[in-house]
Formats: structure tokens, C-alpha cells, sequence
């Protein structure tokens, strides 16, 4: 068995020696641009170019070494007739439950004020908010959702969700469909979206949407950036209808020095770490998928294009 270990980044020499551990009769093999790709059996890759795609016609299926799939779906046609699977949890759940879990005590406890307060020198409690007050409302309800909105329940938030498809989970107040999201927005005092980018989803929390959000709102976006609809949510905090945001994604990455949202105070800026890539756990799930491939099995995560996840 052959397969192919391609990053954009170039760093493969861990992927190749936990494959190595993983899988100890394959062979793994790299390729760079210009090169012409000997058969491969599988591909495993994150950032691919289009020269690389033009060659994967005969592999069983390409994996990919995150979550997210925009990357690689971005190409559309030019993408081979071959099964992409993506990873699941592979750890990313839990780190991603505990930086929404951070950003949003952080704003219920008033923390960043008091950050602000302690940069001016000023000694100043304030008043506590009330929790029963205080709904996170969970756009996206998938594998790295669910994890989220369990760690705000056991945080004692209230809790709603919504998706593109009907969900019914135990102490959550769940809305589904387009036609509902307002209704969802309305009632939400802390948003954090954690939808799959998708042409249907491409500026969806632009100056209406946030609009239907109550005065003194907060967004938290793990998604992707392309989601929110940059200048509007700004004028929305400037506003003072937004009360302020904690962003680790961005419509272009890494966030340019002159973007606007580093110089406002009111918005936390992340360079995309709400959820790494445990390599061992990723390589540990991939190996498991080959091989039940291998013996003719089903395995799960296999994206559906039309829905774009």
C-alpha cells in the first residue's frame, strides 16, 4: 500500500513517521510541484495545489488532516471523482469546548472590562450578571458543536442551538432551517458560530443577521471567517448594539496588520488556535479508516459535496 503525504506548510516528516508506527507495511511517499506522482493507493493532505489534484484520479480517497473542508472543496470540478474524508473529533472537541468555554466566562465575569480597568490603573468592582440572564445560543450542531454546548450546560448557561436540520438534545432549546435562525438570534446573548463554510452560510451573520441579536450582544466566531460579514459587525460594535467579540477566524488569515479589528479594544483576536491538530490522534483515526477500507468496510466523515461538509 502507497500513500501519498502532502501539507502546503511542507512539514510531513512527523506525519510520515507516525504513519510509519501506524501502518508499518506502507510506504509513504511525498510529492512536490513539478513532480509526476508514481500510483498511490490513498492521499492524506491539508492545503493541497491544483497541480497535485490533477493526479489523484486513481487513489481509493483522499483524507484530509482537519476538520474543516472549504480548503480542498474551494476547487470544485477540478477535484477528483474519489470519496474526501475528514477527520472527526480527533481531539479538536474538547480544545474547542474550552476556548469558547474561556471566551464566554470571560464576558459573563466581565474579565476583559476589568482588563481594561487594570491597564488605567483602576480599582473597580462591578456588577455580577445574572446567569439564568445569560443564553449562548450554538450555531452549528456537529461534532465539534455538541462538545461545546455540553461544557456551557455543565457551566450552568442556558443554552440554545440551532442547525441546518432538526436535532433534539436533552436541555438544549434547538431551532433548525433558515427560516428559523432569526427567532434563534433574537434570544441569544452570547453567539458562538461553529458552522462549516458552505455557499449557504458565506456571510450569514452579516449586518441584518447580527442585527436581530439583542442589544448588547457578544459574537464568538470558531468557524471560519468568511462567515461574518466583517464591516458590519465593526459599525456594530461601534455602534454599541454588539457589545464586542473574541474572533480566532478570518476572512483572510493571517489578519493584516491595517485590518480595523486590531484597533478595537472591544474585540480578542486569536491566530486560529481554538483547535489544533492533534497529529497522533489524526493519524491514529486516518490508519483506522485505511483499514477498514482496506477489508471493504463503511467509515464515517465521508463528505457530501452538495451540502459542502
Amino acid at each position: 500500500m502507497r500513500i501519498l503525504l502532502y501539507r502546503g506548510d511542507g512539514v510531513i516528516e512527523p506525519w510520515a513517521r507516525d504513519f510509519a508506527q501506524a501502518l508499518p507495511r506502507a510506504e509513504t511517499v511525498t510529492w512536490q510541484e513539478g513532480q509526476s506522482l508514481d500510483a498511490c493507493d490513498y492521499a492524506v493532505l491539508w492545503a493541497p495545489v491544483p497541480a497535485l489534484l490533477d493526479q489523484l484520479s486513481r487513489v481509493k480517497a483522499i483524507f484530509l488532516m482537519g476538520a474543516g473542508v472549504d480548503a480542498i472543496l474551494k476547487f470544485g470540478d477540478a477535484l477528483p471523482d474519489v470519496p474526501v474524508i475528514r477527520l472527526g473529533d480527533a481531539g479538536m472537541g474538547a480544545q474547542m469546548a474550552e476556548y469558547v468555554a474561556y471566551a464566554v466566562l470571560r464576558y459573563f465575569r466581565r474579565f476583559d472590562e476589568y482588563e481594561q480597568q487594570a491597564r488605567q490603573g483602576i480599582w473597580n468592582p462591578l456588577a455580577a450578571r445574572q446567569k439564568e440572564e445569560f443564553t449562548v445560543g450554538v450555531l452549528g450542531l456537529g461534532k465539534l458543536g455538541i462538545p461545546v454546548v455540553q461544557a456551557l450546560r455543565q457551566l450552568g448557561f442556558p443554552v440554545r442551538g440551532w442547525s441546518r436540520t432538526a436535532r433534539d438534545l436533552p436541555g438544549v432549546d434547538c431551532f433548525a432551517g433558515m427560516e428559523a435562525l432569526d427567532d434563534f438570534l433574537s434570544g441569544t446573548r452570547v453567539l458562538v458560530s461553529m458552522l462549516p463554510l458552505t455557499p449557504e452560510t458565506n456571510n450569514l451573520l452579516d449586518r441584518a443577521r447580527l442585527s436581530a441579536l439583542p442589544e448588547g450582544a457578544y459574537v464568538i466566531n470558531v468557524a471560519r471567517g468568511a462567515q461574518v460579514a466583517e464591516p458590519d459587525l465593526l459599525a456594530l460594535i461601534r455602534s454599541g448594539h454588539i457589545a464586542g467579540a473574541t474572533l480566532d477566524v478570518f476572512r483572510n488569515e493571517p489578519l493584516p496588520a491595517p485590518h480595523p479589528f486590531w484597533d478595537e479594544a472591544r474585540i480578542t483576536i486569536t491566530p486560529h488556535i481554538s483547535a489544533l491538530t492533534i497529529r497522533e490522534e489524526a493519524v491514529r483515526q486516518i490508519a483506522h479508516k485505511i483499514t477498514l477500507l482496506e477489508q471493504g468496510e463503511h467509515v464515517a466523515d465521508v463528505v457530501d459535496r452538495n451540502r459542502g461538509y
